[in-house]
């Protein structure tokens, strides 16, 4: 993109959300939330992240130590350099203090970077990469959902202890792809099964004919899929047209959301196993919130939407009990205070900015068990955050060995 048209798309983002001229920076706190707004992740981040954050900003009463409290939205179209230089307009501006979502791993990778040089806040919900509190860890940075690590790891150590002792791994051929086979891989082997094969496919492939057919032939009790969007949903379409899977050899969607069910239906995704941070009708919390949710956008919210709202309030509530927006006191109280809120109860912020929260193993059910509109996920047990998430001793984050 040429440098004139992206500084117009800034520009005009930045427009779009507040076309009035902006409170002075001393009578606001403002929190911008940075996400793809109009790409393939939009229905999982989009408007609906917009919305989670200003539900939260809304329950807390709007206001915190005396001023009112704005949100800022932008579309980083999957772009690192937009994303930076949305955020650090934003920062530089408008005095943003917290930038949520970054909905995009080398976008998040990018703000994190700015952040820590200016001294502020960023929470990644929904960039999945496992390095952003890894390799990439930062004082000024946290990552508040899923991520790669809990992706594979979770699924595939659950599985190989309940007799999924064989895998063969179809996973994408970038890094999405190499992180959760590596995971994957890592996990299985721990739980003492084996791996007998693995094939890369490129990006947005569209036939996986080959690819099924060498898992099939392989006889690997279970056929694991790495990758996501739109190439995951394509590779459940036609793994189930071609038969591959069933009860000798079982499905499991490393990077599956609640979106991919829906999009393919449940006849496609049926039985499959997964992880996941948040889902709608887990609890009395999940349901309350959702309700909510979906009042004003017609559907329940994405693991990354609820996820925005849980951040978003830990951040405010820990404004409010330091009587500043100050960064280093700020973060200080957020590592300090357990995360408690509609969809989280007593999770930590771990050193390497990691939020330790006890996930779901769940289930998708048949479509004879779904009784209602986005019926799609059965909950077959919760995993401790420190069986889900990268441990201590296999970290490279500095944060974490002071």
């Amino acid at each position: 993109m040429p440098r004139s048209i992206r500084f117009f798309a800034i520009a005009f983002s930045l427009f779009i959300v507040h076309p009035m001229p902006f409170a002075r920076a001393a009578d606001v706190v403002r929190i911008g939330v940075l996400a793809d707004m109009s790409g393939a992740y939009a229905d999982v981040q989009g408007a609906g992240s917009l919305e989670a954050t200003r539900i939260a900003i809304e329950e807390f009463g709007g206001t915190v130590l005396g001023k009112k409290i704005e949100v800022v939205s932008a579309d980083h179209q999957n772009k690192a350099d937009l994303g930076s230089n949305i955020a650090r307009n934003w920062i530089d501006n408008l005095d943003v203090g917290l930038i949520l979502d970054l909905g995009n791993s080398a976008v998040a990778v990018a703000v994190q970077n700015l952040v820590r040089d200016k001294d502020r806040i960023s929470i990644a919900t929904g960039a999945a990469s496992a390095e952003l509190t890894n390799k990439y860890c930062n004082p000024n940075s946290l990552q508040w959902g899923y991520d790669t690590y809990q992706f594979a790891h979770a699924a595939a150590m659950a599985l190989t202890k309940a007799g999924g002792t064989s895998w063969f791994i179809i996973s994408a051929d970038y890094a999405l792809g190499y992180a959760l086979e590596g995971d994957a891989r890592a996990a299985v082997e721990a739980a003492g099964g084996k791996v007998l094969g693995t094939v890369r496919h490129p990006l947005n492939t569209s036939d996986y004919s080959s690819y099924l057919l060498q898992a099939q032939a392989s006889g690997a009790k279970v056929i694991a899929i790495a990758n996501g969007v739109s190439d995951l949903q394509n590779a459940l379409k036609q793994g189930r047209e071609f038969n591959i899977f069933s009860d000798k050899q079982k499905l499991a969607a490393l990077a599956m959301l609640l979106s991919d069910v829906h999009s393919v239906g449940l006849a496609v995704t049926q039985g499959t196993i997964l992880s996941s941070v948040f889902y709608w009708d887990a609890s009395d919390g999940t349901r309350q919130f959702s309700e909510k949710f979906a009042a004003r956008m017609g559907r329940p919210p994405s693991e990354t939407q609820a996820m925005n709202y849980s951040a978003t309030l830990h951040y405010l509530k820990s404004v409010q009990a330091v009587g500043s927006t100050e960064t280093k006191a700020v973060l200080a109280k957020m590592r300090a205070t357990p995360v408690n809120d509609a969809l989280t109860s007593n999770a930590s912020i771990r050193a390497d900015g990691r939020l330790m929260r006890d996930i779901y193993l769940v289930q998708v059910k048949t479509p004879e068990e779904s009784k209602k509109p986005w019926d799609y996920f059965k909950v077959t047990g919760r995993i401790a955050a420190a069986d889900a998430f990268r441990p201590v001793s296999e970290s490279v984050c500095p944060l974490l060995k002071s």
